[in-house]
């Protein structure tokens, strides 16, 4: 693969593990230069996702001493603990000190941060957010996250759950979320809201594609699930922008960025007044934004320690 990116300056090898998709780059001269995937193994222990990790980073060329920056879904405390707060997408992922196994394993300099703030980062630096002082980035995938960059500054937090915007309350849900939450954005919106939905209506699907497949065929009742989930979105972006003061926000992940799904979010938002209205657009770096943004958010990080104040240089 030899994919052109603005992102001069960003380096490296980066890995992405999100909940439906693993994937990891090399990155040289503004270019994704390598880059391979698999489906994520949302069952796997700590040992065999580092393992998935390793196997994906010799692939793209790695090697002893080279430095390794990782974007994984869920949270990532500053000490480099990991855990799943939704429980059902990362099943055995709690309290997981990845930073330490990842350093133990490869045997170099490793940095590790939450997925949708490493994609909010990239976007604001080089993508659809550039030159934005409010901006975030929600992701719509298997399930919902988001990062936040104001003033150039990604919004971080010791615990890091800062950016989670999927598990803010939705009028649209009543289901208890895998948070332990009830009435998510999560719980209406995410790929595995919508499956779950579609299979408690009678409809038998096997994920939230075979539900949009219906949907772009004229099923209502598939249309009409995939239009509650743009909807909760929308609400979402508003609500974000009562707090915040966006001035744009971007869109990503496989639902996030699938077709029609943004015009859907943009006519939902368009019924909110307009000062609630944040520009709605897609993510440039489309399914990179991790990757990109995990080698950028490294090299910021060293010089913040709000972000990383154990960086090892």
């Amino acid at each position: 693969m030899n994919q052109q990116l603005n992102i001069e300056g960003v380096k490296g090898f980066a890995v992405d593990l999100g909940g439906t998709k693993l994937a990891a780059a090399r990155i040289e001269n503004g270019k994704i230069t390598e880059r391979v995937q698999c489906a994520t193994a949302s069952g796997a222990s700590p040992g065999e996702q580092v393992d998935a990790i390793e196997r994906l980073l010799i692939q793209v060329g790695w090697q002893i001493p080279d430095a390794v920056s990782i974007a994984v879904a869920g949270r990532v405390t500053t000490q480099g603990v990991w855990s799943a707060v939704n429980v059902g997408t990362l099943t055995s992922i709690q309290d997981t000190p990845i930073k330490e196994l990842l350093k133990a394993r490869l045997g170099c300099t490793v940095f590790v941060c939450n997925d949708a703030i490493a994609a909010a980062f990239a976007e604001a630096r080089f993508g659809s957010g550039a030159g934005t002082s409010h901006f975030a980035y929600v992701t719509v995938s298997t399930g919902v996250g988001g990062g936040i960059v104001i003033d150039g500054m990604p919004i971080s937090s010791p615990n890091g759950l800062a950016g989670h915007v999927g598990f803010a309350s939705s009028r649209l849900s009543s289901a208890i979320c895998g948070s332990g939450r009830t009435a998510t954005v999560e719980s209406i919106a995410g790929g595995r809201a919508i499956s779950r939905i579609a299979n408690q209506n009678g409809h038998r699907v096997r994920s939230a594609r075979d539900v949009f497949e219906a949907a772009a065929d004229g099923a209502n009742w598939a249309l009409e699930i995939t239009q509650t989930s743009a909807k909760a979105i929308a609400i979402l972006c508003a609500d974000l922008t009562t707090t915040l003061g966006l001035q744009k926000v971007t869109l990503g992940g496989s639902i996030g960025l699938s077709p029609g799904y943004l015009s859907s979010v943009q006519e939902h938002l368009s019924f909110e007044p307009e000062l609630f209205r944040p520009d709605i657009v897609a993510a440039n770096l489309m399914h990179d934004s991790a990757l990109v943004g995990a080698i950028a958010l490294s090299e910021f990080s060293k010089h913040s320690k709000r972000l990383n104040p154990d960086f090892e240089k």
